[in-house]
């Protein structure tokens, strides 16, 4: 059973996103996408503050498709986190983005995995274009390729609801697959 953290133990202030691409669009290849996508992140009303190295992972949930590019960006905005995951959705139809396939191929996903520590369930009500908004994104503590860049970028983050590290997460995972770091264009 999760732990759930007061106020008091999750002061961190933190924007996290997730970006991810696994097939050429708009902008290019998906790593091309992920870095445009990052640029994205930078334009006001908001603006990148730090973000990991790119990874290339395997699929999620449907395996028959190519590997992702991922990486996670911590940002800052202040943008409520409804305003801002409408942002990210806006970023990611620029990118030409087609939700037609769950866990399918996508030239862009962009996931809000944390709001400066809100906590924000279905019941709270609160409706996207995509369906209802739920913080911290449920998914963060079962991927290892969310958790590997997050303690690389974030080592003090914590969960909102549970308390714990990205890296204590990770471990808590074991073996699961953090993807592969991918060499810089040129080298």
């Amino acid at each position: 059973m999760a732990k759930l953290v007061t106020q008091g133990e999750a002061k961190q202030k933190m924007i996290l996103v997730a970006l991810g691409s696994n097939v050429p669009g708009t902008w290019g290849s998906p790593r091309e996408t992920v870095q445009q996508a990052m640029a994205e992140l930078n334009r006001p009303p908001l603006r990148l503050v730090k973000a990991s190295r790119l990874i290339r992972t395997a699929p999620m949930g449907r395996h028959d498709q190519p590997d992702f590019i991922n990486a996670i960006a911590i940002i800052a905005t202040g943008l409520e986190a409804p305003e801002l995951l409408a942002r990210l959705h806006d970023i990611e139809l620029q990118a030409d983005r087609r939700r037609s396939l769950r866990w399918g191929p996508r030239t862009l996903d962009l996931d809000l995995l944390d709001h400066d520590g809100r906590i924000i369930s279905e019941a709270d009500g609160i409706r996207t274009l995509h369906g209802p908004m739920v913080l911290p994104h449920p998914g963060i503590d079962s991927r290892a390729f969310v958790l590997g860049p997050i303690a690389e970028i974030a080592p003090d983050w914590r969960h909102p609801l549970t308390g714990k590290t990205a890296a204590e997460m990770l471990a808590e995972l074991g073996e699961g697959d953090v993807g592969r770091e991918m060499p810089d264009e040129g080298k």
